[in-house]
């Protein structure tokens, strides 16, 4: 079993009746003009590989059924939404992903629509999922600067250094981390803000990892090494239970660009 992912970007102008057809999709089609909102719709799709082909389904096509089907349904109700100068918040957004999923799911063959994420902007995603098809998830990432040394009482220091490598630096060395937090809520859950979501994540973890030193300013890390993965486990347990309107669903920490760990608690 296969799962293909693919990013389909469009832009909607609510004041214009319609948006120019646009011939980038590596940037946005339909293409907007002037000021307009532009969006990311993730489409990924669960499948057998076709002998023939190679493909779980040809990528072309999840563009055509995503622009023919779901770009119309977010087109439609943020134009409406606009001339009524009416709030689109959380509750509409899941409801836009439902029923763009709804549109899809027949459309696409073989394939299944396993998961539908909407990018509201480069760290903020809403996502809904097959296997919990009532609930919608939200993630959003925070940044941290932190340093930290990797060491091992137990091993010899050459030990400690073929293991930990530059990590096992005496006088530690630093990161500028990344903090994904995704939540999970009933997809027509009203009380859910932004703002206040961002209020506790800050209060409850940001604040005691940023511009720290990990191994010698908390202590959770005097004796446990501040891995990634020892960081999402953190992350994970002073943020578990303290978001009101919603569950904490994973913790994803970020040591580069290349590689980060998740933890689900």
């Amino acid at each position: 079993m296969h799962k293909l992912t693919r990013h389909v970007r469009f832009s909607v102008n609510p004041f214009l009746p319609e948006d120019e057809p646009g011939y980038n999709s590596f940037v946005s089609k339909p293409a907007g003009e002037g000021l307009a909102i532009f969006f990311e719709l993730s489409a990924e799709v669960t499948g057998e590989v076709e002998p023939a082909t190679g493909f779980v389904i040809n990528v072309t096509d999840i563009d055509k059924r995503v622009r023919e089907f779901a770009v119309p349904v977010f087109a439609e109700r943020i134009r409406r939404k606009f001339r009524q100068a009416k709030h689109i918040g959380l509750p509409v957004i899941a409801e836009l992903l439902v029923s763009a999923r709804e549109r899809l799911a027949e459309s696409l063959g073989s394939a299944r629509l396993s998961r539908l994420s909407v990018k509201l902007n480069p760290s903020r995603n809403i996502t809904i999922d097959s296997k919990d098809p009532d609930m919608v998830f939200f993630s959003e990432k925070f940044e941290f600067a932190a340093t930290h040394k990797l060491w091992n009482d137990d091993f010899s220091e050459e030990w400690n250094f073929d293991v930990f490598g530059k990590c096992a630096n005496p006088t530690g060395h630093g990161h500028n981390y990344v903090v994904e937090v995704a939540i999970k809520m009933p997809a027509g859950k009203n009380g859910f803000r932004i703002g206040q979501f961002e209020k506790i994540v800050d209060e409850e973890l940001i604040r005691l990892i940023d511009h720290k030193n990990l191994n010698a300013d908390l202590d959770e890390f005097r004796k446990t090494n501040p891995t990634i993965e020892n960081i999402a486990v953190f992350a994970w347990n002073k943020l578990v239970g303290k978001f009101d309107e919603a569950t904490l669903h994973c913790v994803s920490i970020w040591e580069t660009d290349k590689t980060y760990c998740s933890y689900y608690g």
